[in-house]
């Protein structure tokens, strides 16, 4: 079997690898002028641009459609500038493969369904096309995987993964929270594949574009997704999300790229850091251990004395005082509220153990 070659606009060695071109593709004029002032950049990898846009409600603008595929084409013709849009079926894969496109995308609102999935994947069978799989837009990194594996296993081309942030509710900083952790667990079961991260879509809001890319960049992502338009104020879909070629071009130009691993001179310095590091983990997880010992002492008490294990007056205190207490220290809200929450979980968990057992 012939060896699979990776194309050179997909150099995995290049950081950060620039994905960037408008949200949708409105017109053949806007698609070609924005991919024009891209190329001046001489820093876009690929362009990209919404032919099928699955929007949440019905009567918005939802793409030109197949009409568009040519259009891309043309920017590839004209810029040299390989060429990817989103594809949601089976119909959409076959179409952009007739069409010449060199990279596509699967999408967060199709990655949560393993069926759409498998659809698309099997429509790829045999093909070396290459493919980057977004997040789903729940925070499930196992689903996100297993899309990962379902599109890997029939394309003989490279399979990439995209972080876009993940949906929730009520009112926030973000368009999608960003979950970092999520992406670096990824990372973590599947090294081998390369992490992009699209800031447009975890932003929402073209002021907070630079900060997340930055953050993307210090977690060692491969690369960046970011949405430009000839004049984003009017772009037809997202327009408070989209840069234009200049602000991209300022954007990374104050990018720090840092290392991803370190030189043999800085090793020793990090070691005894991480050594330090290491100390403490090992502390905390014994100060932990104490910590359940006591509980469950606890729920041996509330069995004895007929006390519920939830007594919400207490879960109230400790929440107010120990969260002040990380302010008072500089820790993240987030973090302390994250952390007071899973030991209360957990020792919950275990004074109901010890009701259990007693009874």
């Amino acid at each position: 079997m012939e060896a699979f070659v990776l194309p050179s606009y997909l150099d995995s060695s290049q950081r950060p690898f620039v994905v960037s071109g408008p949200c949708s593709a409105e017109s053949r004029e806007q698609v070609l002028e924005t991919a024009r002032q891209l190329k001046v950049l001489g820093r876009v990898n690929l362009f990209r641009a919404g032919i099928w846009k699955p929007r949440t409600r019905p009567h918005s603008f939802e793409g030109r459609g197949t009409e568009a595929l040519d259009w891309l084409v043309e920017a590839r013709q004209e810029t040299g500038i390989p060429v990817a849009t989103e594809v949601a079926n089976a119909q959409h894969v076959e179409a952009c493969l007739e069409a010449g496109l060199d990279v596509l995308w699967i999408g967060a609102r199709t990655t949560v369904s393993p069926f759409a999935v498998q659809e698309i994947a099997d429509a790829l069978a045999g093909t070396k096309i290459p493919i980057i799989v977004k997040n789903p837009m729940h925070a499930d990194l196992k689903l996100w995987m297993g899309a990962i594996e379902r599109v890997a296993e029939k394309v003989g081309g490279p399979v990439w993964a995209m972080h876009r942030g993940f949906s929730s509710y009520g009112l926030k900083e973000y368009r999608n929270a960003p979950m970092w952790e999520i992406p670096i667990g990824l990372r973590a079961e599947m090294p081998e594949i390369p992490l992009l991260c699209d800031p447009s879509h975890i932003s929402g809001n073209r002021s907070l574009i630079a900060s997340v890319a930055q953050k993307a960049m210090d977690l060692g992502m491969h690369g960046l997704m970011i949405e430009s338009h000839r004049s984003p104020d009017d772009a037809w879909s997202d327009a408070g999300q989209q840069l234009t070629p200049k602000d991209l071009d300022t954007l990374l130009d104050e990018l720090t790229i840092r290392q991803s691993n370190v030189n043999p001179e800085q090793v020793d310095g990090l070691e005894a850091m991480r050594l330090q590091m290491d100390s403490l983990d090992e502390q905390l997880i014994e100060l932990l251990h104490g910590r359940m010992d006591l509980a469950r002492e606890i729920g041996r008490f509330k069995l004895e004395h007929g006390m519920t294990i939830l007594q919400l007056e207490r879960w109230h205190e400790v929440l107010k005082t120990r969260s002040a207490w990380g302010q008072n220290l500089k820790l993240g809200s987030e973090f302390t509220a994250k952390l007071l929450e899973q030991l209360h979980k957990e020792s919950i968990r275990v004074q109901n153990e010890e009701m259990i057992k007693k009874k």
